[in-house]
């Protein structure tokens, strides 16, 4: 819609009365705003806009409450998943540093009133990158939980079309979503668009889809968080780490952080005197999700033994499974 089309609907919406309407245009001005290259004038709407919905109705829906979920419509429902997460960054075992970063997100947009007011922006383009199984998905869930806020995960098989400028296009229809519902939106598995432009299996397409990215982040500046995730960062453009706000690294977890997610998965269950150094043995290469799966494994054989531990013997077992497939993998 350009923006003679957005003022004649502005008008319409007003004269009718339907005030939705009238925020929904409105907020899409903003964004077609926001796309021009027009920040300051695109911020000043959303401020409007925020202004004209109650500061009350406002800041009692963000302290209290989710934010309201729109589920994706037409074209868009084939781009995105849509769904609320109900995973808290402390139910996560974390090395330090990297639960002090997640948590600096949340404080940032919890407070970011307050930053903007001294124009600063809180960080909300993020770069996760690590190995498979390393907590990147989790990670973006528990942020969309934290912050209460829709989680929308991008669905490449929708996105990724076969003819000339199709991605691209549908691209534009994510961003537009970004501006319009805040929530957070994960591209998982992000080399599938990212990968480099002077990559040896380059084709015109893919540098299209690439410098789109690039253009529709860089001019993002609405108020949803975007978050790529990658386990091969040497794939990804090097044009790309810049136009992200963190860049944060995954690893596979040290012995401390294996004993936690074991410790956690079975809480449910009486104490048993775990033999720890015969299991750190069995615990090198693999990660968080697999020794998640493997503590899963173990204590749905002691439900079945209808006995209220679970033994040594029982997670080496499941640890070993766990590692075979892998390795078959």
């Amino acid at each position: 819609m350009t923006t003679s089309r957005h003022i004649i609907a502005l008008l319409q919406s007003h004269i009718a009365g339907d005030e939705e309407r009238f925020i929904t245009v409105a907020t899409q001005l903003a964004a077609h705003e926001a796309r021009q290259g027009h920040g300051k004038l695109a911020q000043e709407l959303r401020e409007l806009i925020e202004a004209a919905k109650g500061k009350g109705a406002t800041v009692a829906r963000r302290g209290a409450g989710p934010v309201p979920i729109a589920q994706p419509k037409g074209e868009l429902s084939g781009l995105l998943a849509a769904r609320y997460s109900d995973i808290r960054l402390n139910s996560m075992v974390l090395p330090d540093l990297l639960k002090e970063r997640l948590g600096r997100v949340v404080t940032e947009q919890r407070q970011q009133e307050k930053l903007r007011a001294r124009g600063l922006s809180p960080r909300r383009k993020l770069l996760f990158v690590g190995p498979p199984g390393s907590g990147k998905t989790m990670s973006a869930a528990a942020l969309a939980g934290e912050l209460k806020l829709p989680l929308f995960t991008v669905l490449y098989d929708g996105l990724i079309g076969k003819l000339m400028g199709e991605t691209a296009s549908r691209l534009r229809l994510v961003f537009d979503a970004v501006a319009l519902q805040r929530g957070v939106y994960f591209f998982d598995e992000f080399d599938a668009i990212g990968a480099q432009r002077s990559s040896p299996n380059d084709v015109g397409e893919i540098r299209r889809v690439l410098n789109s990215f690039l253009q529709f982040l860089e001019n993002d500046d609405g108020q949803s968080l975007v978050i790529a995730a990658t386990n091969h960062p040497e794939l990804l453009d090097k044009a790309l780490f810049r136009r992200f706000d963190d860049v944060v690294t995954y690893d596979f977890p040290t012995a401390d952080i294996a004993h936690g997610i074991i410790e956690n998965h079975l809480s449910g269950f009486a104490p048993t005197k775990v033999d720890w150094e015969a299991i750190d043995g069995s615990l090198s290469g693999l990660s968080q999700a697999e020794i998640s799966r493997a503590s899963d494994e173990a204590a749905k054989v002691a439900v079945l033994k209808s006995v209220d531990a679970v033994s040594t013997d029982m997670l080496l077992a499941a640890l070993k499974e766990r590692r075979a497939a892998t390795i078959v993998r």
